[in-house]
């Protein structure tokens, strides 16, 4: 294996954005009054941590080794497409100089393809910059959102995510198969995956550098080298300059900081792919332990159907009976989300929600009319795609140590008052 290039510092100074592109604003939530927005408790607020980030999103660690913050509902449900300055942050580990929204700084940048070919390849930005662009969008998702609920039947390690590690986003770059096609890649017959570096080192020594691997067929079908998030040059913080994405994928897996492609026989036996970011493969008992492994776990690829509701807040006081309900669903794109249904007796009985139709990787908006007397309800929300797929009404189910891929049927409580 070529030895890893080591990290890229650069000396140039980072501005503020002057401004940020707004993104089409959801449908109202009327007669709904709002949970106060979450605060960090004392500690940075990630504008100060992180240039051009609102001072609204909830900061779970504020290490500058390793962001991980959360966008609270209150302001992921208002808007279509995520403005950069809302979207959640979760770097295992981070440039020193990719603390902003702002372009990462000027400097030498190559990409470079190794393993099993004929000879490497390296391509820049600047002739990527060249070339067709393609743009999708896309949830962009943690594999870690969610988590907080797994910590109902018991604690699981890690951040303590809810719904806000997630976000409906633009990215637009360069296929991967054009590249490769470009520079005239030949894959090996037997070369079966992709293993993707970054530029970041470990944040503390010892410490495993961060890659992941992803199967060969569908990077080829599916990724792109991202160069711009939601119009704009690709935030340094999220990646910048340029980022593998893979649409449908788990967030881990949109490699930040691209630096090196391999094509290999077989996943990385590095830490974070074979036993951090992985599912066991049998159900658990909470509160279990479990020694992860590449035979006995699943890395995380596709994303599993999902469905979160924006209206009614969870203990949201309603004026009057008239309700709104609303929110978005999504899944890895491969088929068409059918419905998104919903229940105010606990999954005896269901209604469908009227869908907004988007691009097969991004958010599909729905909402529903609700005639309700007063007093205290619980709304629960379920996806289904026309491969059958659904959202379990116990998310439980699929309880991990570590808390990952919760796709749990959603719920909320709130109150009908005069």
């Amino acid at each position: 294996m070529p030895p890893r290039r080591p990290p890229i510092e650069f000396a140039a100074a980072i501005t503020r954005r002057e401004a940020l592109r707004g993104g089409f604003a959801l449908a109202a939530l009327a007669a709904v009054r709002p949970r106060r927005l979450f605060a960090a408790a004392g500690g940075p607020t990630a504008d100060k941590l992180i240039v051009g980030k609102d001072a609204r999103l909830l900061v779970h660690n504020p290490s500058t080794t390793g962001f991980e913050i959360e966008t609270p509902l209150e302001l992921l449900r208002e808007d279509r497409i995520t403005p950069t300055a809302k979207l959640f942050v979760r770097n295992n580990q981070q440039p020193k100089w990719s603390a902003t929204i702002e372009p990462a700084p000027a400097g030498p940048w190559n990409i470079d393809i190794t393993g099993m070919l004929e000879y490497p390849r390296t391509i820049s930005p600047a002739e990527l910059r060249q070339m067709p662009q393609v743009e999708h969008e896309m949830v962009l998702q943690c594999s870690g959102n969610g988590r907080a609920m797994f910590s109902k039947s018991s604690p699981v390690k890690g951040a303590p995510w809810e719904h806000g590690a997630m976000g409906n986003v633009r990215f637009k770059g360069v296929t991967l198969k054009s590249i490769f096609e470009k520079l005239d890649v030949r894959p090996d017959a037997a070369a079966k995956f992709v293993t993707a570096e970054g530029a970041e080192s470990p944040g503390k020594p010892g410490a495993a550098d961060f890659e992941h691997s992803l199967p060969l067929n569908e990077v080829l079908a599916r990724s792109i080298v991202a160069l711009e998030l939601n119009g704009e040059p690709l935030a340094a913080v999220h990646g910048g300059p340029v980022r593998l994405v893979t649409p449908g994928y788990y967030g881990t897996m949109q490699v930040k900081w691209l630096s090196r492609l391999r094509l290999e026989a077989q996943e990385t036996v590095n830490h974070h792919q074979a036993k951090r970011y992985r599912t066991p493969r049998e159900p658990m008992t909470p509160g279990a332990e479990f020694d992860y492994g590449l035979d006995n776990s699943d890395p995380h690829w596709r994303m599993r159907i999902k469905s979160v509701i924006f209206a009614p807040a969870n203990e949201a006081a309603v004026r009057g009976g008239a309700v709104t309900a609303s929110g978005v669903a999504w899944n890895d794109g491969t088929s068409r989300i059918d419905a998104v249904e919903l229940s105010l007796d606990e999954g005896r009985t269901w209604r469908r929600a009227e869908l907004e139709r988007s691009g097969p990787y991004a958010w599909q908006r729905w909402q529903a009319p609700l005639k309700l007397p007063r007093g205290k309800h619980t709304l629960v929300c379920r996806a289904v795609d026309t491969l059958g797929n659904t959202q379990p009404l116990d998310g439980a189910i699929d309880w991990n140590p570590a808390g990952y891929v919760w796709h749990g049927a959603d719920r909320v409580t709130f109150e009908v008052d005069a």
